[in-house]
């Protein structure tokens, strides 16, 4: 019979000097799981003890704690050999420039052959995150975005580039090529973003309830009929780029078949490029620029990726037709 693996603590007069909270006592002593994580387990009757004990205050000298240490849970899903381009990997994290067409996690429609997948096999030294044996999704690129991400590989980073994320504290610049050229050179795109009630796959700006989105966008080449842009994120929402362009701007992505305008668009492109598209179905958005402090060394990272090469191809020949 396994038994559970636990770690016997026993407070001490001098622990009581140095720590007000018993949070901060226990995420000192279990260094592997921060404050937060502590009191999700806490709350989870992880934390035992013979005496009463809060987080908020230190128990008595000699009050013995007892942390039940969560058995790793199999999520099922299968190591699979998938290439990845890996930009940067050391034993907290790794950063990927993803293709387009990978889908990031599994799920009904995509049960297997995702981002996922190929972490599980290509990482040997994955810690897990919480209890799961799984990578830390911190962000998320639409399975027909390519780009670079990040992907922690145990759960302290997991929960640094998580509060990174979540203060904006991190530099995220994408570029792509949108329907239309009257474009403004700048502009900051503001709305609320929530699921479109008439299509439950799409999101939408013409929500009563949603979640705050900014994006802000520049414009760096125009062409006859199609426009070459940067975008860069403050929030990071579901299709937010996507959605900011074909309806606060009405110049949806090229070839986005969710929210582009797909007959407009062939009429407007010339011959060579419809030839290019030819049977491509991913929207021609690129994930370009990440740059953030490492959650755990906090060295300085910075990762730019040039665009796929048939997203250059076509660039190439908006030029040439420009000429």
């Amino acid at each position: 019979m396994n038994h559970q693996e636990t770690i016997l603590l026993v407070i001490t007069a001098q622990d009581c000097e140095e720590f007000k909270r018993l949070d901060a006592y226990l995420a000192a002593k279990i260094p592997d799981y921060s404050r937060n994580l502590i009191k999700k387990m806490f709350l989870e009757g992880k934390f035992t003890s013979t005496s009463k004990i809060e987080l908020k205050k230190m128990p008595k000298p000699e009050t013995e704690v007892v942390f039940l240490i969560p058995e790793i849970i199999d999520t099922g899903i299968e190591p699979q050999d998938i290439p990845l381009n890996i930009l940067f990997e050391d034993e907290y994290l790794m950063v990927i420039d993803k293709p387009a067409g990978l889908v990031v996690h599994p799920a009904p429609g995509n049960p297997d052959g995702t981002l996922v997948n190929a972490i599980l096999f290509h990482c040997k030294d994955l810690q897990g995150i919480g209890n799961e044996n799984r990578p830390g999704i911190v962000h998320r690129l639409d399975k027909g975005t390519s780009g670079v991400m990040v992907v922690a590989k145990e759960r302290k980073t997991h929960e640094g580039l998580v509060d990174l994320f979540s203060q904006h504290d991190i530099e995220r610049k994408y570029e792509a090529i949108a329907l239309g050229k009257r474009l403004p050179e700048e502009r900051k795109m503001e709305s609320m973003i929530g699921r479109n009630q008439n299509n439950r796959l799409k999101m939408t700006t013409k929500v009563i309830q949603g979640k705050k989105a900014i994006t802000f966008l520049k414009t760096t080449e125009v062409f006859e009929r199609f426009t070459h842009v940067e975008l860069q994120l403050e929030t990071g929402r579901t299709h937010q780029i996507r959605v900011h362009l074909a309806e606060i701007l009405n110049a949806p992505i090229l070839n986005d078949k969710t929210y582009g305008k797909e007959k407009e668009e062939r009429t407007l492109m010339s011959f060579a490029t419809r030839r290019l598209l030819k049977n491509y179905e991913h929207p021609f958005l690129h994930a370009k620029v990440l740059g953030f402090i490492h959650p755990i060394t906090k060295e300085k990272l910075r990762f730019e990726q040039e665009p796929p090469a048939l997203f250059q191809e076509v660039l190439q020949q908006l030029r040439s037709e420009n000429e």
